[in-house]
């Protein structure tokens, strides 16, 4: 695989009810992603393990650009400035894709 741009992010969330209201404000943004992005490949959102404040986002991309014009588009930044108002903290970690099994190779 030579192609593929991706990143792994961990969300820590104030309580249980700012959790909540991330939850509905993810998924108004992933209708967004799946109307208007063909070049996302995956968005996946998962809840923690005995951690019911936490999320983790796995989001892979065709390449570089493609999240770029992800980062562009008005649902995200709707996104990137409402989630502040839930997260005490997040962790970003950029990954180039480098071999797959699966439905995506």
């Amino acid at each position: 695989m030579t192609s593929g741009f991706g990143l792994v992010v961990r969300f820590n969330l104030r309580d249980a009810e700012a959790a909540a209201s991330f939850d509905a404000l993810v998924e108004e943004t992933l209708e967004g992603i799946r109307a208007h992005e063909p070049g996302t490949l995956l968005y996946v959102v998962h809840t923690v393990a005995d951690e019911p404040n936490a999320r983790l986002f796995y989001e892979l991309y065709v390449d570089r650009a493609a999240f770029d014009q992800h980062e562009q588009q008005e649902h995200t930044r709707h996104f990137l400035t409402e989630r502040q108002k839930y997260v005490t903290g997040l962790d970003v970690t950029f990954v180039n894709s480098q071999d797959a099994a699966g439905v995506w190779k």
